[in-house]
């Protein structure tokens, strides 16, 4: 598999996460103020996964330009 497939099937697994992780989030919201004292946790969960999946677009942006 290429480098470039690879980033590729990175991304993929990041959006993957990264929804999961919005969505956690949201059910939390939708229920508080129950649980509100995880909010920082799921919070910061779910802006990591945002983080990576977005370094992760640049990195494949930056490699599909430079072919």
């Amino acid at each position: 598999m290429s480098d470039l497939e690879e980033l590729k099937q990175r991304v993929r697994k990041l959006q993957t996460r990264a929804g999961t992780a919005k969505m956690e989030l949201h059910d939390l919201a939708e229920d508080l103020p129950v649980n509100w004292a995880e909010i920082t946790a799921v919070a910061e969960k779910t802006f990591h996964a945002f983080a990576e999946l977005d370094a992760a677009k640049r990195e494949l942006a930056v490699s599909e330009n430079s072919q």
